[in-house]
């Protein structure tokens, strides 16, 4: 089969290699649809791989084509998403059945084979089966959507929260905003600095003078002025630094909550003054990363419903679509931002 093989930093090239074959408790699945993650583009250029050479690739969906001795035949045919992380099953957090906290998990994609591929090969326990509403680009997305979702569960939102702010108009960032309008919340705002986040942002039902844009504005004192001195009721931290972690605790009123989500780009240092508002200003903080997958109540199953009744289109933030054998091309956009983008996705068969 193809598949885009990163065999060391830097050097990620389309191979040929040998068709997966199904251990007793997994399935292969033919890719139809799988995501470029902005953590895939260090991942090809900077930092490489847990294990190498790798297929990469975690954000895909596909059709069940064979099945593993101990897996039900129910599974052929199937149009299936994947959730990534395959857990140990032996830690306390596994026990706890919560999963995305295995203090021992292997990982498609970034530990083991993933989804720049025509197939792949995936435990059983990782799928979850899709209705005829839900297409392979939607499916391809699950993922980043319901780590969206999580965060917002993690901070508490609920249709009677009052205020939000989003520091970060990416993808995961839009994906909050989309969430968070879809339970009804208008009192929304999204800090971004490029064109595109904010016409994504207004497509996504955002009226346009609530995109607080970073290039000409001071996000704090506006997200003060329009809420009277208050501010937000929960405010989301999407870029992971620190300045950024601090515009969140400054504009979240007293009481209110703030998530961490985005993954650290520097080592996050926290001012003293920052510190005393949280301290004064007794506000809630937590930190969240992935997503609960564990067949029933998680945050999979919301999305998913979600996905299947039309009440979110994660597909409105599609910028690009590559085929199989160029996605370097998306890759490549990524990494040097030669082109605005938001989610580009590989078109696998």
């Amino acid at each position: 089969m193809k598949a885009w093989v990163l065999s060391d930093i830097g050097d990620f090239t389309l191979k040929k290699v040998n068709d997966p074959k199904p251990e007793n408790n997994e399935v292969i699945v033919r890719v139809k649809n799988c995501g470029i993650c902005g953590s895939d583009i260090p991942r090809a250029y900077k930092d490489g791989a847990h294990n190498m050479p790798l297929i990469t690739g975690h954000e895909f969906a596909g059709s069940v084509v064979e099945c593993g001795s101990r897996v039900s035949e129910k599974w052929m045919g199937k149009k299936v998403g994947v959730f990534p992380l395959i857990p140990c099953m032996k830690c306390t957090s596994c026990a706890n059945k919560q999963y995305e906290m295995c203090s021992d998990y292997n990982y498609l994609g970034s530990r083991c084979d993933g989804g720049f591929a025509e197939y792949v090969a995936v435990p059983e326990w990782n799928l979850i089966e899709l209705s005829d509403n839900i297409s392979f680009e939607q499916a391809a997305m699950l993922e980043p959507v319901s780590v969206a979702f999580h965060a917002i569960r993690k901070a508490g939102i609920d249709k009677d929260t009052k205020s939000a702010a989003i520091f970060g108009a990416g993808t995961i960032g839009l994906f909050i905003l989309m969430h968070i309008l879809s339970m009804g919340i208008e009192d929304v705002y999204i800090i971004g600095n490029h064109d595109i986040q904010k016409k994504k942002a207004v497509e996504l039902g955002l009226k346009p003078e609530r995109f607080i844009d970073k290039r000409s504005s001071e996000p704090v004192r506006v997200l003060m002025d329009n809420t009277g001195g208050q501010g937000v009721s929960a405010a989301f931290e999407v870029v992971g630094t620190s300045s950024v972690y601090e515009e969140a605790v400054d504009c979240t009123e007293r009481g209110g909550r703030v998530c961490l989500v985005g993954n650290p780009h520097e080592d996050m240092v926290l001012n003293r003054n920052v510190y005393w508002k949280i301290l004064r200003n007794q506000l809630t903080l937590c930190g969240t990363w992935n997503s609960s997958f564990k067949g029933y109540e998680d945050d999979w199953i919301s999305v998913t419903d979600s996905l299947d009744k039309g009440l979110i289109k994660p597909e409105a933030l599609i910028t690009h679509r590559f085929p199989l054998e160029d996605i370097d091309r998306g890759f490549k956009i990524m990494r040097d931002k030669s082109e605005d983008y938001i989610k580009i996705m590989c078109e696998c068969t």
